[in-house]
């Protein structure tokens, strides 16, 4: 019961941060806007996966007996972490941060801080988040049909992201990407 209020507390201020996100950083009509499908079936992937994986998390099948409640603890462990990881990344870039795949005007490559290490840190805290959600339910079930799918749309809407930054900064980003990871620091 501790654990459920308090997961409902941060997935409040969570799904609210989200929300915020999306209505104030759109990209700027004077920036060059690329791409909206992947944010689309983001939000799809992630609207399903969690309604799926929830109700899955709330039945005994799947449900992991041995120590549920330090996986309940780690999940909500993770949610947390993703998310200071993600405001990181997110005020690391400043304005440059939008939600959908755009180019701002004097775009410039951000190599400080946390992206230094990884190139996509916010989508890295979103995915250890997704992950501390399902670990939550204490079932593995739910785990994997909330973190999988959504793994998969992160993982499509990377590639989208990378060919239009390789495109719009050339060499430079393709530097980039041979001197860092994609989401965990010297592993992927």
């Amino acid at each position: 019961m501790f654990y459920s209020r308090i997961l409902i507390f941060i997935s409040f201020f969570w799904l609210a941060s989200e929300i915020i996100l999306a209505i104030i950083k759109r990209s700027q009509n004077s920036d060059i806007r690329y791409e909206n499908a992947s944010l689309r079936l983001l939000w799809i992937t992630i609207a399903l996966s969690v309604n799926l994986g929830v109700y899955i998390g709330l039945h005994p099948m799947g449900h992991i007996v041995f120590y549920p409640s330090l996986f309940a603890f780690a999940g909500l462990v993770f949610i947390v972490s993703g998310l200071i990881l993600r405001w990181i990344a997110i005020l690391t870039l400043k304005r440059q941060f939008t939600v959908d795949v755009a180019i701002t005007a004097n775009h410039r490559l951000v190599q400080n801080g946390i992206y230094r290490y990884i190139r996509h840190p916010a989508y890295s805290g979103s995915l250890l988040s997704f992950l501390g959600l399902g670990l939550t339910f204490s079932n593995y079930l739910s785990i994997l049909i909330i973190f999988v799918p959504i793994c998969a749309a992160f993982l499509y809407r990377i590639k989208v992201e990378e060919k239009f930054l390789t495109a719009a900064l050339g060499d430079n980003y393709l530097k980039y990407c041979q001197s860092t990871k994609q989401l965990i620091p010297s592993i992927f």
